[in-house]
Order: structure tokens, then sequence, then C-alpha cells
């Protein structure tokens, strides 16, 4: 399939926040700058826009995002959002889902190929396993908006080589670069589109002596988690004073030299 106009909506995950770069806008590349990248290969006329903010809600995408998209005029558009509600606690797995299905309907209305992704297979991570049931049935749920709307669903769930913590930043809540790539891989493989992305191997997770592992443990709370709890506390969010990275659409920046 060829492509002319991509726009990318959501929230952290779409941004590229772990995957830093600073020559690009927001200072990050992430997997939807390498997804544009490839679609952009003899096509001199393509063009990428990615609305994305980190620490959005899914209402705050679909308010801020989904009708800017639309007015971009796309022919693919990708979204992933939800999962900041997710990890809030209450968390209702069908009303997340219902609400992305209606973005969904609004987003495939212009004509375009949407994507959406389902959330990722959890169970391997001592921040989120918890969740993972809750992760499963919004999953569920999301599958039936996509064949209900007609959307695609590009299958993090399924995406086996991010289920390994070297995949991930050391805040254990966004992929690092090579995760950032196997993603990629996997949507150009959903697309059906040609690449040349080295599809990555999760590196070897070596076990920690208990100490060590609690002290690692100890430092991300006092790095990550901390400062988490204080912005719920004061209802404030990551993406404050953030503005997209890519408002318009433009031909991506080509992948740095040493790939």
């Amino acid at each position: 399939m060829t492509f002319h106009r991509y726009v990318a909506l959501g929230d952290s995950f779409t941004e590229g926040v772990g995957d830093p770069d600073e020559t690009r806008p927001n200072g990050l590349r992430g997997w939807a700058d390498r997804v544009a990248e490839q679609l952009a290969k003899n096509n001199p006329d393509f063009g990428y826009a990615n609305l994305a903010i980190r620490g959005r809600l899914l209402q705050q995408v679909i308010d801020e995002q989904v009708e800017e998209a639309l007015a971009l005029n796309p022919d693919l558009i990708t979204i992933s959002a939800g999962g900041n509600d997710t990890i809030r606690p209450g968390a209702n797995p069908d009303n997340i889902a219902a609400k992305l299905g209606e973005a969904l309907e609004r987003l495939r209305s212009g004509g375009a190929t949407v994507v959406v992704f389902t959330g990722v297979d959890v169970g391997f991570s001592k921040v989120f396993s918890r969740i993972r049931g809750l992760v499963a049935i919004q999953n569920e749920n999301i599958r039936l908006e996509a064949a209900r709307t007609g959307a695609i669903v590009a299958d993090l769930w399924a995406l086996k080589s991010i289920q390994n913590p070297k995949m991930w930043d050391e805040d254990r809540l966004h992929l690092a670069p090579l995760g950032h790539q196997a993603v990629a891989a996997m949507v150009l493989r959903t697309l059906g589109v040609p690449h040349d992305l080295e599809d990555p191997e999760p590196p070897a997770v070596q076990p920690l002596p208990w100490r060590k592992e609690k002290m690692e443990d100890i430092a991300w709370a006092k790095d990550h988690l901390f400062p988490w709890v204080m912005r719920r506390i004061r209802h404030q969010s990551s993406g404050d004073n953030v503005s997209p990275k890519l408002p318009t659409p433009v031909p991506p920046l080509p992948p740095s030299t040493d790939e």
C-alpha cells in the first residue's frame, strides 16, 4: 500500500518518549517517526504529522487531536490512546474502549485507513502486572470496536519482543529505542508495507542479586514513581506546556547515519 499523508494521534507512546533524538522536534524520534521514514521512501509527496502529547488522557486526545487530524486530510491515521486512563485507579475497560470506538468511527468518516493499538501484555512488568487482566478485557473490546468501524488493529499484546524489561526505558513506563523500532516494524507488517527495518531481538535479562534489585527499585521509585504521584496530587501532567511535535504534515527526517 502507498500512503501520501500520515497523521499520528495519541500520548507519550506515539510522541516517542523513551527514544531521545536532539535533532528532532520535542527531542524525540519514536516508532511513528520510524514508520513515516519508511512510508516516505520513493514517495516524494509524502507528508507526516504527529499530534501526540505525553500525559494525555483518552478524552483529551479526542478533544484536541481528532478534528485536527481530519482537517489535515490524511489517508493514514494511527491512534493509541487510553493507556493513561487504564493505569489510573478505578479504570473501566468497557468505557475506555467504547469511547475509543467513537473516536475510530469519527476518524474513519474521512475515508482514511485507521490503525488502532491494543495494550501491551504487561505480565512481565513488576509495575503493571496487576492490571494485566484489565488490559486483556480492554483489548477484546478494542478489537470489537475496530471490527465495527473498519479500523486495523496493531496488536501490541502479541508483540512478544517487547515483553522484556530491556526493551523499556529506565522509567519502566515508556519504550526504549529498540522497543520503538520493534513497534514500527510491527505496524508496517500490519499495513502490509515492505520495509527494511530490522526486527530487534530483545537483550537477555540477567537475574540481579536481591540487594542490587531492591536498590534499583528504590532508585526507580524516587526518580519516577514519586514524581508521577505528586503530579496526580497536584492535577498536573507531564504534557503541560508541551506542544505537538509535528502539527502540520512535513517530509520526515531521514534516519541517523549509524543505522
